[in-house]
């Protein structure tokens, strides 16, 4: 195992250019399932949505049948039984804390790293990639120790500004000769501008399926010929963000990296049920699951929320019966206490709910979110309530935390929950419950 560097002796950031590297988990859910279950490796995989609705990930075998991402599941049942195809049902559970641990491990090579998502991060390495040989080098050790730690395949991108480090890493995943880490800093130019040449303009960091099209229209066809246009044209064309890509391209850092996430203005939770739901004491116990996790994200952030946004939907597919209703309930004083905007939200769904339907979705949303240290007391406050509800939170993340999500939970939750969502093929948790632990046999 290589040591880890010293950073405290690089020179300092403000005298060098700037370089990012971005390290990209290949296939990421496909990844996961495969580290606990090695006889899947080189068998087609297919990752399901919510309720097991659509390809939300695809191994390189189901990509080479030509199946798009998004695609139903009940689309893809004929060609799956004929080319073997498996379907996992999404472990969100594994996945994160996959996704932590890598994280973990490139905080060890730079500190200053941007959790950009939970298969993607970007960091700033021009202070410490001499330390360890070079960017390149760094990127070897960082795919060596991922791999050995995790069991997870990456591929490492780098360039002078975030967009290019992206680009690198589309070079690196899909030609082999860079061996996962592609350096744009070590290929000669004429070289570059042939890659640039030859890749499609929806391939860019940013530029999606809709403004390729325009960009086509108007003869940008290429990377490069994204890289070559007026910045100040595609500004009048497509907005300031469209301008900072152009010359994030020519080697003009425009993107800062964000090394600490901020706080989320709103915080939603919801879910499509499994079936149908009739009753209220399903949608109550619906809701109160999905407060619960919300409030846990709420309290994670530091936060209080000054309202809850309730809505229950029927589906919107059947013509015949619709029924959509959102209700705002204010919150007296901010809080992150569960029990108090599960009230909230159950008190919502008591004004909101009419018999007769088949609701297929529900979920809460907490908004008008505040600091919750920078929180006005009021002189309604009782303290000796507030510091129990702290305590009591702090015991129930705690212990949900340890062992397992929903351990600990309000009762109105209910403990048989027909109504959740399909999971049927889902794997175990393997890294974060003690019951579906991994066994060798």
């Amino acid at each position: 195992m290589t040591a880890t560097p010293d950073a405290s002796i690089a020179p300092s950031m403000s005298t060098l250019a700037p370089q990012f590297a971005l390290v990209d988990v290949n296939n990421f859910y496909v990844s996961c399932e495969r580290v606990f279950n090695p006889k899947l490796e080189g068998t087609p995989i297919v990752v399901l949505s919510n309720n097991d609705g659509c390809a939300v990930a695809r191994s390189n075998e189901v990509k080479a049948l030509g199946v798009k991402m998004g695609t139903p599941w009940f689309k893809m049942k004929d060609l799956a039984r004929e080319q073997g195809i498996l379907a996992f049902s999404s472990n969100y559970t594994l996945y994160g804390d996959m996704s932590n641990r890598v994280v973990q491990i490139l905080r060890d090579f730079a500190p200053d790293t941007e959790v950009y998502s939970i298969d993607e991060s970007f960091l700033r390495i021009e202070t410490v990639a001499p330390l360890y040989g070079g960017a390149v080098a760094m990127g070897q050790q960082m795919r060596e120790r991922i791999k050995q730690w995790t069991g997870l395949p990456v591929c490492v991108g780098v360039g002078p500004t975030k967009t290019l480090a992206k680009f690198a890493n589309h070079l690196a995943k899909k030609n082999p000769q860079f061996e996962g880490v592609c350096d744009l800093h070590v290929i000669p130019r004429p070289e570059r501008v042939r890659w640039m040449g030859g890749i499609e303009v929806g391939e860019v960091w940013g530029v999606g399926g809709r403004i390729a099209r325009r960009l086509e229209v108007m003869g940008i066809h290429t990377v490069l010929d994204l890289r070559n246009a007026s910045p100040k044209e595609m500004r009048r064309h497509f907005g300031v963000v469209m301008e900072r890509t152009c010359n994030e391209l020519r080697g003009i850092s425009c993107l800062a990296l964000d090394d600490i996430a901020q706080p989320k203005q709103q915080i939603m939770s919801s879910r499509s049920f499994g079936r149908p739901v009739e009753t209220i004491e399903e949608l109550r116990e619906s809701l109160a699951s999905y407060l619960s996790r919300a409030a846990e994200k709420l309290r994670h952030q530091r936060s209080v929320a000054g309202a809850v946004y309730v809505f229950i939907q029927t589906n919107r597919f059947n013509k015949d019966e619709q029924y959509n209703a959102g209700l705002t309930v204010p919150m007296s004083e901010p809080t992150d206490d569960t029990l108090t905007l599960t009230a909230a939200a159950l008190a919502g769904l008591e004004v909101m709910y009419r018999s007769g339907y088949r609701y297929k979705k529900a979920g809460v949303m907490l908004t008008l979110l505040s600091d919750k240290h920078a929180r006005q007391a009021s002189i309604f406050d009782n303290l000796v309530v507030t510091q129990r509800s702290t305590k009591l939170m702090t015991a129930l993340d705690m212990i949900n935390r340890d062992h397992g999500r929903g351990t600990v939970r309000s009762g109105v939750s209910g403990f048989t929950q027909h109504w959740a969502m399909r999971n049927e093929n889902r794997s175990p948790r393997y890294t974060t419950r003690w019951d579906e632990l991994p066994t060798v046999r």
